[in-house]
């Protein structure tokens, strides 16, 4: 009998305080520039967004990229089901069941991240945003996922 094991990995990236990255529209640009990054690679992604108004800024920010750098992307439920690289939504809506990346910016519990077979998720600067992300890292590790911390500053 063949067992694959198929390892899990989350990736968080800690945000210094006094970065860009610290401010809300500058960890969605650096999640746009993420996105792009993982896409090259050929991997399809979603982006489970605080909200749905959030959603919906990081969609625009999608179409102000250069047109050298643009991916298409749609919003849950808008656009081709299966087809674009990118898939924004937010908690109360299901990502589709077909992407490999989550980039996660929600402070809830992301309980649907076992589908995923790599997790992005941030470690902001103020405290209790903070102490939410250290609990998302606990449920990981229970889960079984395999776990780094990155240090993001303005120069990545």
């Amino acid at each position: 009998m063949l067992i694959i094991n198929y390892m899990r990995n989350a990736t968080f990236y800690i945000i210094a305080e006094g970065s860009t990255k610290a401010e809300r529209q500058g960890l969605l640009q650096y999640v746009v520039f993420l996105s792009q990054h993982f896409s090259k690679q050929g991997a399809k992604i979603f982006i489970n967004s605080q909200n749905k108004q959030e959603a919906e800024t990081l969609a625009e920010l999608f179409w102000q990229v250069p047109t050298n750098l643009f991916i298409a992307h749609n919003l849950v439920g808008e656009g081709p089901r299966y087809s674009t690289p990118i898939e924004i939504g937010y908690p109360e809506v299901r990502p589709n069941i077909n992407r490999q990346i989550v980039i996660n910016l929600s402070d809830c519990n992301t309980t649907f991240a076992h589908r995923f077979s790599e997790v992005v998720d941030f470690v902001p600067c103020e405290e209790q945003t903070k102490q939410l992300a250290r609990e998302r890292y606990k449920l990981y590790r229970q889960a079984g996922f395999q776990l780094q911390t990155l240090k993001v500053n303005d120069s990545d």
